[in-house]
């Protein structure tokens, strides 16, 4: 089983979220039918980033980074180029 790291940006207004999830397709279907308080506001969400972990504490551990200061920086530092269409 595989467990994902992933980032979504609203179409709406670009905001990013994170996550990790084992079940990623159904995760991304929660999150545009509105079965999520944090993402609710925002929806629809696109997939711009994924990573998958075997195990899930890695993945969860991916997740707790992003979502640092430094984590941040990095996800707009490798998606520069397409945050800024």
């Amino acid at each position: 089983m595989y467990y994902y790291f992933y980032i979504l940006r609203s179409k709406k207004n670009g905001k990013l979220y994170l996550g990790y999830t084992p079940d990623l397709k159904e995760r991304i279907k929660l999150h545009n039918n509105g079965e999520n308080k944090a993402t609710k506001p925002n929806i629809p969400y696109e997939l711009i980033f994924f990573s998958g972990f075997k195990n899930k504490t890695d993945a969860l551990n991916c997740e707790k980074y992003f979502k640092t200061t430094a984590g941040w920086r990095r996800i707009h530092k490798m998606l520069e180029n397409f945050l800024k269409e």
